[in-house]
């Protein structure tokens, strides 16, 4: 009979390692694709040599995903996919604040631990983007980062369940995004099917919904005022 062991400090930081390079992977492949793919691909293929497993192969499908296809395709696909369906949105906050008040609340919680860690939010992208919290718990802060995405395990679970279903190239990354979350337990499971059925919240009569500036509008397609998909 084989024992069990206790894992030591080195096996815990090796998960955490792998757990960091998963997340910066997968934020770059998250990107919307432009002049900078060539570049990211380069910084996924060292990443990659710190990931093992079935993440690591599913990371690299979506790189040669990447490699693969003309930077005109890959960019109709990514807005259609992103920028054009509720349920593949990446804007975290969208599930859980929808078009209210209390979305603008969470919006700043990011921002706010951004800051508290010492680093201004992007100037160019809301602070609850996927890859924009995938950055951060990977370069920034591993442990606030981790906090921030297991608090929107649901939101999570309904974009990997989306792409899944459209055999999206980019549900590899999220689902191993997923894969270095803490098991989900059976309420965020029902949580996540909730949303996905019901839709976010809706702002009260007569309330303002938060509005937030988003990325610029991308040739093929739109994302509307407050990160949500057109």
């Amino acid at each position: 009979m084989k024992l069990l062991r206790r894992p030591t400090r080195r096996d815990l930081a090796s998960v955490r390692l792998q757990h960091r390079a998963i997340r910066q992977v997968a934020s770059l492949l998250l990107a919307y694709p432009d002049e900078r793919t060539t570049s990211r691909l380069v910084t996924v293929d060292a990443l990659l040599e710190h990931v093992t497993g079935p993440e690591r192969e599913a990371l690299e499908r979506t790189a040669s995903y990447l490699r693969a296809t003309e930077p005109l395709v890959a960019a109709r696909e990514y807005v259609e996919t992103f920028d054009m369906r509720r349920r593949s949105t990446m804007y975290l906050t969208y599930w859980t604040g929808g078009d209210t008040r209390n979305r603008g609340t969470e919006i700043h919680a990011f921002a706010r631990a951004y800051r508290d860690a010492g680093v201004e939010p992007p100037a160019g992208e809301a602070p609850d983007h996927l890859p924009v919290v995938l950055e951060f718990a990977a370069t920034v802060d591993p442990e606030v980062g981790e906090q921030l995405l297991v608090a929107h395990r649901a939101p999570l679970d309904v974009l990997q369940t989306a792409l899944v279903e459209r055999g999206s190239p980019y549900a590899d990354p999220v689902t191993a995004v997923c894969a270095t979350l803490p098991p989900v337990t059976d309420q965020e499971v029902e949580r996540a099917r909730h949303l996905a059925e019901a839709g976010p919240p809706a702002e009260a009569i007569g309330l303002q919904p938060f509005a937030l500036t988003v990325p610029p509008r991308r040739d093929g397609g739109s994302v509307r005022e407050g990160g949500r998909p057109a």
